[in-house]
């Protein structure tokens, strides 16, 4: 009977006709089994948040909107904008904003040393949200930086993940709590609706402050990521610095996801620049399970439609939907050069074993596909010609699609940042291997089925 009732709630909920199909003929048929997967990973919209933000909005914290005016000498009008921005400002509902000051940080020592160097600089306050941080010698640094800074009076907020941050102790949180830090876990399971949810993540990672300086990337903080686990040993990814007015985007997220978490609002600073300190147009694009459209594979279509002579993807876990497979298909088909990097080394081996599953599809079509060998590939960079280029946190799976809680910042007119970006593929297309699009049947039968049977499971990796 709650099989059969479970199923009617998938039919009527779940986002897509396959999840909706397979879901319900499981609970149907198999409902001992697929009863408590259905309640505790099957659904992707997350409950209350949107009433959370709603109400943050009416509380005058959307305050982007508010402050058009002010804004108004960063604007670009929409015959500035370029096609690939034009959707992403749509989906952020925050304009594209120009004179914007973007730094490229490749790998974890110029990340961290540029966010510890940020840190220091703070005057007022500091958002810190990281989805994993661990008790080591990275995080134990990191800490120390923040106390030094509660210390001298400035406003610190300390958010994290608890389920990627699940191994953090409780004796490193009470340290920062006493050093008068603010400390809060994201409560992904908080509210009626998701109180048995284990699949959705906060997977943000975000640096701001005072309102004038972000760093957004894919760099969580824990010794791996400065390339020192002997296990993966170097650590290739990136993070982007943006100091200027588009960092009011990335406030705007933390302080969302810092409501949700703790009921409370937080007194920042919106004032804009007088004098813009760069040149670049940006635009901070927060997407999630709360969102009302699926953002993050909207803008990733979007993106790839809008190429007209390159679009080159990195992305350490790529198990596409199939509109955003299709995408890259067309674009393969009318002559753009795609070229997708993905890890010769896994982390999660059902991931690595679904992605063979796509070298065929795509590579009929003239996409190729490239695997980083010297470490482990961890960077969610995208550049598309000559014109855009987007660092964040989201992967080309269905989970950042659609169950985790995401940032991308979108990086446009700035031709140095993007030529710096170029390098940084060649540099990385030059520590990888070109893939044929038949290595799976190069494969035993054994591994074929493996593969297929990771793409059946890729709703729920």
């Amino acid at each position: 009977m709650l099989g059969c009732i479970s199923a009617v709630h998938a039919v009527l909920y779940t986002r897509t006709e396959q999840g909706a199909i397979a879901w319900s003929i499981s609970l149907i048929s198999f409902p001992y089994i697929a009863l408590p997967l259905y309640w505790f990973l099957g659904r992707n919209r997350f409950k209350g948040y949107v009433s959370a933000r709603k109400l943050s909005q009416q509380l005058g914290v959307d305050v982007l909107l508010d402050r058009r005016e002010t804004l108004a000498p960063y604007i670009l009008n929409k015959d500035q904008l370029d096609p690939a921005t034009l959707a992403a400002e749509r989906l952020a509902a925050q304009p594209m904003l120009g004179g914007n000051a973007v730094e490229l940080l490749v790998d974890g020592e110029a990340t961290f040393n540029d966010i510890i160097s940020g840190i220091f600089a703070a005057k007022e306050y500091i958002l810190f949200q990281f989805f994993i941080i661990k008790d080591d010698g990275l995080g134990r640094r990191i800490k120390e930086s923040l106390k030094q800074k509660a210390s001298v009076g400035i406003r610190i907020y300390f958010l994290y993940d608890e389920v990627g941050s699940h191994s953090l102790s409780v004796g490193y949180l009470q340290e920062l709590r006493d050093a008068g830090i603010k400390v809060a876990p994201f409560n992904t399971r908080k509210g009626h609706g998701n109180r048995f949810q284990l699949n959705f993540r906060n997977h943000r990672k975000i640096v701001v402050t005072d309102g004038k300086v972000c760093w957004i990337g894919g760099h969580n903080v824990g010794d791996e990521y400065l390339g020192l686990n002997a296990k993966f040993g170097h650590w290739r990814d990136t993070h982007v610095r943006i100091e200027g007015p588009a960092s009011l985007g990335a406030q705007l997220s933390f302080i969302q996801d810092w409501h949700w978490a703790t009921e409370t609002i937080l007194n920042l600073n919106w004032d804009v620049p007088d004098v813009a300190p760069g040149k670049s147009a940006a635009l901070i694009l927060p997407t999630g399970p709360a969102d009302e459209l699926e953002s993050a594979s909207l803008m990733f279509t979007q993106a790839i439609n809008s190429a007209r002579s390159r679009i080159w993807i990195a992305s350490p876990y790529f198990i596409p939907d199939r509109s955003v497979l299709n995408a890259l298909q067309l674009a393969g088909l009318r002559g753009v050069d795609v070229r997708i990097l993905i890890p010769e080394m896994p982390d999660h081996y059902l991931v690595y074993l679904a992605g063979f599953s796509y070298l065929e599809e795509a590579g009929l079509t003239g996409v190729r596909f490239f695997r980083y060998a010297d470490g482990f590939l961890h960077e969610k960079a995208m550049l598309i010609d000559e014109r855009v280029a987007t660092i964040g946190t989201a992967n080309f799976d269905n989970r950042s699609f659609r169950l985790n809680f995401e940032i991308t910042a979108v990086i446009a007119d700035d031709p140095v940042f993007i030529n710096k970006v170029e390098l940084m593929f060649n540099n990385d297309f030059q520590s990888a291997r070109e893939v044929s699009s038949t290595e799976l049947y190069e494969k035993p039968w054994w591994f074929q089925f493996a593969v297929k049977f990771a793409r059946l499971t890729s709703p729920i990796q």
